[in-house]
């Protein structure tokens, strides 16, 4: 497939009726007939004009002449405003998956109020840009039908509402389990691991066990489900009762978590207030010497550098393995209505995989944007002691993006490195300042390096050697 007509990765990529392509920076999507008229009829609603000025759905705009040529089954193309970085549910902290459950409902609610319905919903169609949550899927919109009942109820209990009560109610985090399993947590499956007590709790009776137990009696019956409802009496009025209860509980629903393993690092490491401003002011200065695109925060703890940065970057994505520390940072910028600094868990060393149809429904991180600068602040310890990643590759890794690169090399004798050690075998790692600074030199041209005053961090600026 060409660049020209690359996919887009995120829910419609298997929507019969649109595709998406990217196409010189650009995203169109091709639509049948039927989604064509869909189209038509959302875009003459109040909602999706209120909704795309505030920005909770992405703007969007038919176009007379597309790219790539119309052809048969697409009658017609639509242009949508970019995303600057694509995410992932697996990568989104506790509240982001919350609030994106809360724009879908509330998506939903509003299309009940003027003649319409979403066919499906799956948290891949809603973006973020900083933390602000964007859908990005106009043709899920349909025109709703008389007792039918809503289409998206039981994707939207197993991508949204499973994961967020699997985490509020047995402090289990959904990541690697959405990443296993694209398509969400079955509620057969999390009514198993609910007690009977869990039963009595918020959602579980009635969204887990009990709708166990209806797909369980009709998988095995050829009856027809909708039929039944439409029998039943099952209207718009009880759609939308339906889901304006769904949107309490899950409005109501939290993850109480007091502490984790790094949430306050900024707190108990050895920085003084010295040391702090040192390093702040290194960042800055490296970062200034020219705009930047994007930056990558990796490792970022309480992005206590994305922010030091963000006067000179058009957009930041700020990464660190330890959920409770983006579930902190993702509140507070949010509180700052910050659309400029993207909060993501992600563990370097088990990235996100390109996964899904192909290996294309879902791409690895620098596949959906290079940066032009790296953060790796308090980072290399970590990786060499803790996960055994040998320095030579951690130089070649940071070489792979082509960028340039911030990174803090913490000595052996520091405090936390001593603690990394500690209960650990006397094994030599190799982990030396001057092995870090020989691997870096061959990769690339340090710019810049401080000592900070404590003696045992050294912070370089470094930039790719060219080629030749």
């Amino acid at each position: 497939m060409s660049s020209a007509e690359s996919l887009f990765d995120h829910g419609s990529f298997r929507d019969p009726s649109a595709r998406v392509l990217r196409h010189d920076g650009q995203v169109v999507r091709y639509v049948n007939a039927d989604a064509l008229r869909d189209w038509e009829t959302l875009a003459a609603t109040r909602f999706f004009s209120q909704y795309t000025h505030d920005g909770r759905i992405v703007a969007t705009e038919r176009v007379t002449a597309p790219p790539i040529p119309v052809a048969t089954p697409w009658v017609a193309a639509l242009h949508h405003a970019t995303i600057p970085v694509i995410s992932y549910p697996y990568e989104w902290c506790f509240s982001m998956l919350k609030d994106a459950a809360l724009l879908q409902l509330d998506l939903q609610l509003a299309a009940l109020d003027e003649g319409m319905t979403m066919k499906d919903a799956t948290p891949f169609n809603v973006q973020w840009i900083g933390t602000r949550s964007t859908f990005i899927d106009t043709t899920s919109f349909t025109r709703a039908v008389e007792g039918e009942p809503w289409a998206g109820y039981r994707q939207f209990c197993e991508m949204f509402l499973n994961p967020l009560l699997l985490q509020a109610y047995k402090n289990v985090a959904f990541h690697a389990w959405l990443r296993g399993s694209l398509d969400g947590i079955e509620s057969g499956q999390l009514s198993q691991l609910m007690s009977l007590r869990d039963r009595l709790r918020p959602g579980v009776f009635a969204h887990v066990y009990l709708l166990a137990k209806l797909q369980s009696r009709y998988a095995a019956t050829s009856r027809d489900v909708r039929h039944d409802l439409r029998a039943a009496g099952f209207g718009a009025a009880l759609v939308r009762a339906n889901v304006k209860r769904m949107r309490r509980l899950v409005e109501r629903l939290t993850w109480v978590q007091a502490r984790s393993t790094w949430s306050d690092y900024a707190e108990s490491s050895s920085y003084d207030r010295e040391d702090r401003a040192r390093k702040a002011r290194f960042v800055q200065t490296a970062a200034s010497e020219r705009r930047r695109a994007l930056v990558w925060d990796l490792g970022c703890n309480t992005g206590e550098y994305s922010r030091a940065v963000r006067g000179h970057a058009d957009y930041i994505v700020a990464v660190d393995a330890d959920h409770l520390a983006v579930e902190r940072l993702y509140r507070v910028l949010k509180d700052e209505g910050n659309n400029t600094i993207l909060p993501l868990v992600g563990d370097l060393t088990n990235p996100t995989p390109a996964i899904g149809w192909r290996n294309r429904e879902r791409q690895t991180l620098e596949n959906r944007g290079s940066p032009d600068l790296i953060l790796a602040l308090a980072l290399v310890h970590h990786l060499a002691i803790s996960h055994n990643v040998p320095i030579p590759d951690l130089v070649d890794w940071f070489a792979s993006f082509g960028s340039e690169v911030v990174v803090e090399f913490v000595a052996p004798g520091d405090a936390m490195v001593q603690q990394l050690l500690r209960n650990r075998e006397p094994v030599d790692f190799g982990y030396t300042q001057e092995r870090f600074e020989a691997c870096l030199s061959t990769r690339f041209q340090i710019v810049a390096r401080e000592t900070l005053h404590a003696g045992t961090r050294t912070i370089y600026h470094v930039r790719p050697r060219r080629a030749g």
